[in-house]
């Protein structure tokens, strides 16, 4: 701006005169190919073409709408100087027109840096707005993954206990009315207390012993599942129906309901973690073969993989007769 406040209407005496016309000047020398060349860049070169990798054809048309602006910035600036409303800046008007390949090259590079300026805002406008996109979309496939994984875990878990209390109402209603009221209190677990991304580790263990006691229903022996504890429990908290499938999978391939032990599972609470251990034995060649109703540890690990993520180990281990899980939560 001191340049062209310096180089035009050097006779002048009035100084806010020399402003003013060095303002006229500027707007149309620069800024005028600067705005239209920028907004152009910004909306039909770079979505249309760069961001479509048409790399040619955006710098073609990118140098094209500079020299366009460039020369409609140029005749509007020769108009007004020729109709006196500004005074060149070029000398003073001494040569006239003879500049006018040089000043529409400098204003087609003025146009050409405003244009680049304008790819680099909108690269990263776009940018950032497709990383915001991309969480977006990454939580709400993670909320739909957990949903249809919730949909097929919890039928599952009721139909297998309503068949058990359906075998023992015939024999004891007695029973059969206990257990009811256990089913009802794990309904209500399934319901209400499942919907938070954590519950209280206790209330999960609650939830496993009613699942359990339900579980024996349809064995007339009451050792032949082990459940034991240890450590504090205290407030730590847990996923919901963390353990419950590989506990129930241990209840569906164990064969001989006879044995002692035949399923121990143990669960040990440490300072830093949680250790989920499952055993049961099975029959590796079952003179009957089950139907497959039970959860897949495909859908059990896709689950903790979402959940926890690589805060959790999982081991898997099978004998000819026996079948272990291993399951560590860190700070679980």
């Amino acid at each position: 701006m001191l340049g062209v406040y310096y180089r035009s209407n050097l006779d002048a005496v009035n100084s806010v005169a020399r402003v003013i016309n060095a303002l006229k000047n500027i707007l149309l020398f620069g800024f005028v190919p600067s705005v239209i060349s920028y907004f152009f860049y910004y909306f039909l070169v770079f979505p249309k073409y760069l961001q479509q990798k048409k790399f040619v054809f955006s710098v073609l048309l990118g140098l094209l709408i500079s020299f366009g602006s460039a020369l409609f910035g140029y005749l509007l600036l020769r108009y007004f100087i020729e109709s006196g409303s500004i005074n060149d800046m070029d000398s003073n008007g001494e040569h006239g027109r003879s500049t006018a390949i040089r000043v529409i090259m400098l204003m087609t590079f003025i146009g050409v840096v405003c244009g680049i300026v304008a790819l680099v805002i909108k690269g990263f406008i776009t940018w950032f707005n497709e990383i915001k996109l991309n969480e977006a979309l990454k939580e709400k496939a993670y909320e739909m993954e957990m949903a249809l994984i919730k949909l097929q875990l919890d039928p599952h878990l009721l139909f297998n206990t309503i068949n058990n209390i359906d075998a023992l109402i015939l024999k004891d209603a007695v029973a059969a009315s206990d257990y009811l009221n256990k089913l009802s209190d794990i309904m209500r677990f399934m319901l209400y207390e499942t919907k938070p991304d954590k519950i209280l580790l206790s209330k999960e263990i609650e939830y496993i012993e009613k699942y359990i006691a339900l579980q024996k229903i349809r064995s007339s022996n009451k050792d032949y599942v082990h459940f034991t504890i240890t450590g504090n429990i205290g407030s730590k908290q847990i996923a919901p129906m963390t353990f419950i499938p590989f506990i129930e999978n241990a209840f569906k391939h164990t064969n001989n309901k006879k044995l002692e032990n035949a399923i121990s599972i143990h669960l040990a609470v440490k300072a830093q973690k949680i250790q989920f251990t499952c055993e049961n034995k099975f029959d590796s060649k079952p003179s009957v073969q089950q139907s497959d109703s039970g959860l897949g540890s495909e859908l059990i690990q896709k689950r903790l993989n979402l959940v926890y993520g690589a805060k959790h180990t999982l081991d898997v281990h099978k004998t000819e007769d026996l079948y272990s899980i291993n399951l560590v939560i860190i700070n679980g």
